[in-house]
């Protein structure tokens, strides 16, 4: 499996971008362009160990606290001592561990996972869906993108990442069929959530956080799906509920997305940055 190269682009506040478990750093393509053309922001989107193009795990024993080193020995390499934390699903969870370890200015956490206790319903249901998908993710591997062009492959593809058929265009659908099919982390993040809690202590919170909630999201629906984290968060965290739109918002309304990091960020930037 070939490392890929982080998103890296623009100036300005830093801003990282973390993706959904499965995917990569290409989910954030367009959001990230659309950033960094500001002037305003500097923009890191890296792909997670395990995940298609990122660092091969370096054991079986893969964990989101893995996950988590990885992104900070990136963010020390970067000089970023602190970030605007952006993550999606699992890019969610990470990011709320590293707020934890104390690099987050401010979170911006999309439909994230890890909103469950060690023996939630929520936890099991999640990970039945993707045991699930198991037989889809063979198929798509041994087809490739040809699956695709099977009838209702397109409205199957699509059910877990977005809301409607048509939300995601053809390039991004292909893109998540090739890392979903070549993501490593599979199995073993699976166990690992099967083994172990989820988030804790969210009301310690410091950063400033919003909570994005997706209407047509599918992997955490709504009320079941997120109903842990609008009970824990600390009181001062936003909610922001996304109509339409599904687990993946990123790829069907990227202005959408766009301008929401960007006006929260903005919210909270940095006294120098302000100045300037």
């Amino acid at each position: 499996m070939a490392l890929r190269e982080p998103i890296h682009l623009g100036s300005g506040e830093p801003i990282l971008l973390l993706h959904p478990f499965l995917c990569s750093q290409n989910v954030w393509r367009t959001v990230a362009r659309q950033l960094a053309d500001t002037g305003r922001f500097e923009v890191f989107a890296p792909t997670m160990v395990g995940h298609h193009g990122g660092t091969p795990s370096p054991t079986w024993l893969l964990d989101t606290h893995a996950l988590v080193a990885d992104i900070e020995a990136r963010l020390d390499r970067l000089g970023w001592p602190t970030a605007h934390i952006v993550g999606n699903s699992l890019g969610g969870w990470v990011g709320f561990e590293l707020e934890r370890r104390g690099r987050a200015r401010t979170l911006t956490a999309i439909a994230p996972a890890g909103g469950w206790s060690q023996h939630s319903l929520t936890k099991y249901e999640t990970v039945l869906k993707f045991i699930l998908g198991g037989p889809a993710l063979i198929a798509a591997r041994l087809l490739g993108p040809r699956i695709l062009a099977l009838p209702f492959a397109r409205r199957l593809a699509t059910l877990p990442v977005s809301g409607p058929a048509d939300g995601p265009s053809d390039a991004d659908l292909r893109d998540l069929v090739e890392d979903a099919t070549h993501c490593r982390a599979y199995l073993q993040l699976l166990v690992k959530t099967l083994r172990m809690p989820g988030l804790v202590e969210l009301a310690g919170l410091g950063a400033p956080t919003q909570l994005v909630l997706c209407e047509k999201d599918r992997v955490f629906p709504s009320p079941r799906g997120n109903r842990y984290f609008l009970r824990h968060l600390p009181a001062a965290a936003s909610v922001i509920r996304l109509d339409g739109l599904g687990h993946i918002p990123m790829l069907e309304a990227p202005d959408v997305i766009a301008e929401l990091i960007a006006a929260f960020v903005d919210q909270h930037r940095s006294p120098q940055q302000a100045i300037g």
